[in-house]
């Protein structure tokens, strides 16, 4: 039974996640992201794509989303330890790797602060502050995700005292991690827009 549990917590999570509002969004306005601004189906891209309004709906949708799966696997099976946890997670796996989307989602960036907040919400207010002050003082936005990536597990880790908790957490962390690991590159080579200007252009879109 706990094995089945397991099996259903991480199915809800990945399908939760799974659904894409950039993708959707892209439909109604007739835009392929995949193919404009940064080529992402998330909310960044849909903001300088299409517009501020719309790209704060996706982001707020994703982070929602994760949300919504920590909280209803918590509540669907209250005794596996760490299901909100684990759900949350495949939920941040869905966004990145939607099967009817190709595997090819967004970076994970929104559904992971979702999934956070879902699991501790004053870790997630710390985080979020510690990665925002990073990211200006960098003036480029993959110090968000690589400061919040690197942290979580850690912070997570020596609140729970889990191994199993850690584990899950530094793999998600990885994957978050992972998926921005280019924009470094990128804006060593200045071909990533820094934060001030992308502050510009989403202003005056």
């Amino acid at each position: 039974m706990k094995t089945l549990n397991i099996v259903f917590t991480v199915l809800l999570g990945y399908l939760i996640g799974s659904i894409n509002p950039a993708a959707i969004v892209g439909k109604i306005k007739k835009q392929d992201l995949r193919r404009q601004g940064t080529k992402n189906l998330g909310a960044s891209n849909t903001m300088l794509v299409i517009g501020k309004g719309w790209g704060a709906l996706v982001m707020l949708f994703d982070i929602v989303k994760a949300f919504a799966a920590v909280k209803l696997a918590s509540f669907l099976f209250p005794a596996l330890a760490f299901a909100g946890l684990l759900s949350g997670c495949s939920a941040v796996l869905g966004h990145v790797f939607p099967f009817y989307l190709k595997f090819k989602g967004g970076k994970g960036l929104a559904s992971f602060g979702g999934m956070i907040l879902g699991v501790d919400p004053i870790l997630f207010l710390i985080l979020l502050v510690i990665a925002t002050v990073c990211m200006f003082i960098v003036n480029y936005s993959y110090a968000m995700p690589m400061s919040a990536g690197v942290l979580f597990p850690i912070l997570y880790g020596l609140k729970t005292h889990s191994l199993v908790a850690t584990l899950l957490a530094i793999a998600v962390s990885l994957l978050i991690i992972v998926k921005h690991w280019s924009n470094i590159g990128k804006a060593r080579r200045g071909e990533d827009k820094k934060i001030t200007e992308y502050a510009k252009k989403l202003f005056n879109h």
